[in-house]
């Protein structure tokens, strides 16, 4: 049967499709896509099923891509990439999920679809150029040349202090206990003195819409928010009404630690962090639901699914 040729190779072809174009759901539909096409394909005359089923995956997410980028321009306020869960993650995929991290995704979409499309598949997948080349439709020639200058591009665009995981978890969590305790002082005291807060609400759920920038002033930013009259207003623009009370702990997204506030089950809001030395560099703030839904799907904390 083609579900049993498909299946094995599904979580892969995801893991292709959700790099390529940052989106969950996307990658979904992506593979959905490929499936279709899987299952009308004169199977006994394709010899690497894998070989086949990531090419046609690649191919479907770099068309895709080329149509959503004019949609993300007109975005509401800064786009940032929807959210998966990587908690637990097994050794094995360590590496892997580094290859998703917020900062990494947010560099990605500077280059074009097929500058992503081969820094992906070369970096993250190991594919030789030519192989990237078979997929991507180039020679092995253009193929080194689009994975040069996308390697460029990421090296310019990612921060320069890389934090062990250890380190970056510890930091996140003197985050959240300074947003509980109110102390604009100690909010202050964590960032880095050009600290930058990138929020994402699309336009649904209240979030910056311009980068702040400075310690002072994204400090100010977490203690109106933190506070109850601030609460009260971020669950109104979400559409939650009354009281309600958040739980808020430390999760596993993006193959880092991060943030994660519920209301019941519902995630309403994932503060992610990156490091610079010993304090905090960027803060990136995901506010808007249909990004937070794929981390719900892809089982933030709460399930064995890893990125």
């Amino acid at each position: 049967m083609a579900t049993d040729d498909f299946s094995p190779h599904r979580r892969r072809m995801l893991d292709v499709a959700y790099r390529i174009l940052g989106t969950w759901s996307d990658a979904e539909d992506v593979v959905q896509e490929a499936w279709l096409r899987w299952s009308t394909v004169d199977r006994d005359q394709v010899g690497n099923v894998e070989g086949f089923l990531v090419t046609v995956t690649s191919r479907l997410a770099i068309d895709r891509l080329r149509r959503l980028r004019a949609r993300r321009e007109s975005y509401p306020g800064p786009w940032l990439p929807e959210l998966i869960s990587t908690e637990p993650v097994a050794e094995e995929r360590v590496e892997l999920a580094e290859s998703v991290e917020l900062a990494l995704l947010v560099v990605l979409e500077t280059l074009s679809p097929l500058e992503r499309a081969a820094f992906v598949l070369h970096e993250a997948f190991g594919l030789s150029h030519a192989e990237v080349g078979e997929v991507i439709g180039r020679s092995e020639a253009a193929t080194r040349q689009l994975a040069r200058r996308a390697r460029d591009h990421v090296r310019e665009g990612r921060p320069r202090y890389r934090a062990d995981r250890a380190h970056r978890r510890r930091l996140t969590e003197r985050f959240l206990a300074a947003c509980f305790g109110g102390e604009l002082g100690a909010l202050i005291e964590l960032f880095a003195a050009d600290v930058r807060l990138v929020g994402d609400g699309g336009g649904r759920a209240k979030a910056p819409l311009r980068v702040i920038e400075g310690a002072d002033r994204v400090g100010r930013f977490f203690a109106a928010i933190s506070n109850s009259q601030g609460a009260q207003r971020y669950l109104e623009s979400i559409g939650l009404a009354g009281p309600a009370e958040f739980d808020a702990s430390v999760e596993e997204v993006n193959g880092a630690p991060a943030i994660v506030m519920r209301v019941g089950e519902r995630i309403i809001l994932v503060v992610a962090i990156e490091p610079a030395g010993e304090r905090i560099g960027t803060v990136f703030l995901v506010a808007n639901p249909q990004k937070l839904a794929s981390l719900s799907r892809s089982g933030a904390g709460r399930a064995s699914g890893s990125a």
